[in-house]
């Protein structure tokens, strides 16, 4: 289905989405959320729906991805297994340690203000730092905390992004704060971002896993969020540049999607050039496995599209081990790209001879 015709079809979608009975009243708040997108939904739920994985994973706006090998970063997400049971809920269990710490808010004025929490447990780690799962002491509130390592030399572009960012779709920056670490003169940031338990890579997996392909009504409402997500960033000229499944939280009980990990993300300027190797292999546009360092924010379309196959199909459209293998992939679907396409991409490669195949029709890519 194309874009166009997605969006035509959206009102009776999510009209036949929303009136399942696993959602709540009509006039509840994240009802409102997902059809306005006017609302920001602040529930996190541990409850899950049917057909579910057996154990909610914890989402941040990080690069906690879901275990799967194909990006550049992504932790394991996999809950732990201290839990508490609370009716039939199993809620994770405390450490018990509260912390205080002067932060300042996301959003607004810089006015710091004390803010305690407890930690529960690691949720995430990889080359970025590492993410915890944590209970804020005055809301009960969920919330994962990331925390980086900061270069005193250059501001946190991550951070900058994240306060200017504000939309239903896009994980919440709550507070963010510094800290001190075990080396003399190391300083670490702390994002504070909204908890959101599951991803859709995770969601995605746990069908693959039962052989059988995600319903369609859910990538509907997937793919609709994750386009109002990219449409709000590039309107402030941002662009994410690490569009993949691992990055896209999911609220399985409401099925609200939140668009996480703004650390790849960068305010795009024309005549500036910006790095090509950007972006997590199978999801990476064309133009970038030329080597293109004058790119727009369409990356990250082609990186949705990437999703949105992979839903269709169960597994990555364009897999590769290299960047080279990747463009071959890439070749067998849509054809040999044209001299015009090739000198938009890279002129560098204008001379370059590619074998001539013949795109292979949509039909029958995605003839399941």
């Amino acid at each position: 289905m194309a874009y166009g015709e997605l969006l035509a079809a959206l009102p009776s979608i999510l009209q036949t989405y929303l009136s399942a009975p696993r959602f709540p009243d009509s006039g509840s708040p994240v009802r409102r959320a997902v059809v306005s997108g006017s609302g920001r939904a602040r529930t996190s739920s541990f409850a899950e729906p049917p057909g579910a994985p057996g154990s909610a994973a914890a989402g941040a706006g990080s690069s906690v991805a879901g275990g799967s090998s194909t990006g550049k970063t992504g932790a394991s997400q996999a809950s732990g297994s201290s839990t508490t049971s609370f009716g039939n809920l199993k809620l994770p269990r405390d450490s018990g340690k509260v912390t205080t710490v002067v932060a300042t808010p996301g959003q607004g004025p810089d006015r710091p203000q004390e803010v305690s929490y407890t930690d529960i447990k690691v949720i995430g780690n990889g080359s970025f730092g590492v993410v915890y799962q944590a209970r804020l002491i005055d809301s009960q509130e969920m919330v994962a905390i990331k925390k980086v390592l900061q270069d005193k030399r250059f501001k946190n572009r991550e951070l900058q992004i994240m306060r200017k960012l504000d939309h239903c779709n896009i994980v919440r920056l709550r507070y963010f704060f510094y800290s001190s670490g075990e080396k003399k003169d190391e300083v670490y940031l702390n994002l504070v971002l909204d908890y959101v338990p599951e991803t859709v890579y995770r969601v995605a997996r746990h069908f693959n896993k039962a052989k059988t392909t995600i319903p369609i009504i859910y990538v509907k409402v997937y793919m609709y969020q994750l386009f109002r997500s990219l449409a709000y960033i590039h309107s402030q000229g941002v662009c994410h540049r690490d569009i993949k499944p691992q990055n896209l939280l999911v609220d399985p009980e409401t099925a609200i999607l939140k668009l996480c990990d703004f650390g790849s993300a960068k305010q795009l300027v024309r005549g500036e050039p910006n790095v090509s190797y950007i972006c997590s292999r199978y999801y990476r546009a064309p133009e970038l496995i030329f080597g293109a360092t004058d790119y727009t924010s369409n990356i990250d379309i082609w990186s949705a599209g990437c999703v949105l196959a992979e839903l269709l199909l169960g597994q990555p459209i364009f897999p590769g081990d290299s960047g080279v293998d990747q463009l071959v992939e890439i070749i067998k679907v849509l054809g040999t790209p044209t001299r015009e396409q090739i000198r938009e991409m890279n002129p560098n490669y204008t001379e370059f001879k590619f074998p001539q195949i013949k795109a292979h029709p949509w039909t029958k890519v995605c003839s399941n």
